[in-house]
């Protein structure tokens, strides 16, 4: 390109134009280490032209930012060059994360602000190539939003760290079988119990908490609020009921059945003495001297 080899002064202009004849599209840059030779041979020619031209644009670009004070229009101008001629790289890094359903917009403008990062400390003399240097940063901006901003619902740091490599093993088992793997495949391959995997896997799902009253998929279907459970007032009874059975043995067996009758039959005093054929004066009594043994061995008033 004959912007890429323009004397070393590079005005506004020729910035934008140059830029935009380097991006020539929504081409994947160069990744970063040994994959990069490897993405080089492999891409058609057009997009391994348009690759070297970026790269080149990039060099000359740091070139003149280094001679420029920082804070000047021009600095800025020159900065802003290379920020968008390296958007590519950004939407290469952000491409990565497609499966988590975050809009891609706002994955890119994060990754932005990580290449933006790496433009203001690479230094060009250390002989490092600015994609290998910015991708980890671009990465890392990324991860640490989507750890520190998209979660409502958190997660142990460990179970995230081994979600991750549940989810690799997840992709190479699936390249290898030409079929998802059982959850026996994944642990196996992880060396870790089934039990850890479904709970990565549901880790893995837990970036947001769904409303109580969302709208369920399907038609017919209740929504969560509709199948939440309820509060049984009766659950208050078992606990009593458990604790007058403990008590009720310990009564003599004529004092239980005069309780059973007043209170389960609902009889009155007059209806039990006729039952039990003593006087009502008497059934007073042996109520009164059950009721005093019952508070004397109730486990929870003592």
């Amino acid at each position: 390109m004959e912007a890429v080899e323009a004397p070393q002064t590079v005005q506004a202009p020729q910035l934008t134009e140059t830029v935009q004849a380097a991006q020539g599209g929504e081409t994947p840059p160069a990744v970063e280490g040994a994959q990069a030779a490897e993405a080089v041979e492999a891409a058609p020619a057009p997009e391994r032209r348009r690759g070297a031209d970026t790269r080149a644009l990039t060099q000359v670009l740091f070139g003149e930012l280094k001679e420029l004070q920082p804070g000047t229009p021009e600095h800025n101008r020159v900065r802003g060059a290379l920020i968008e001629a390296n958007l590519p790289l950004v939407r290469y890094a952000a491409a990565r994360f497609r499966s988590r359903n975050e809009p891609m917009e706002d994955v890119v403008q994060v990754g932005t602000i990580g290449l933006i990062n790496a433009i203001d400390r690479f230094d060009p003399e250390r002989g490092v190539q600015f994609p290998t240097f910015a991708m980890p940063t671009v990465i890392g901006e990324i991860k640490r939003y989507f750890r520190d901003n998209v979660r409502t619902v958190h997660v142990p740091r460990r179970l995230h760290e081994l979600w991750v490599q549940v989810n690799s093993a997840t992709e190479d088992l699936t390249t290898a079988f030409g079929r998802t793997p059982t959850t026996a495949e994944i642990a196996e391959r992880l060396r870790i119990g089934e039990d850890e995997v479904l709970s990565c896997i549901e880790a893995g799902r837990s970036y947001h908490a769904t409303s109580l009253e969302a709208a369920q998929e399907g038609d017919g279907l209740p929504g969560l609020l509709d199948r939440l459970g309820y509060e049984d007032p009766a659950l208050d009874g078992v606990e009593h009921r458990d604790l007058v059975r403990h008590l009720l043995v310990q009564l003599p067996e004529r004092e239980q059945r005069i309780l059973l009758l007043r209170y389960y039959s609902n009889l009155t005093q007059s209806q039990i003495s006729a039952e039990l054929g003593v006087s009502q004066m008497h059934v007073s009594r042996l109520l009164a001297r059950s009721f005093q043994r019952l508070r004397s061995a109730n486990r929870i008033e003592a």
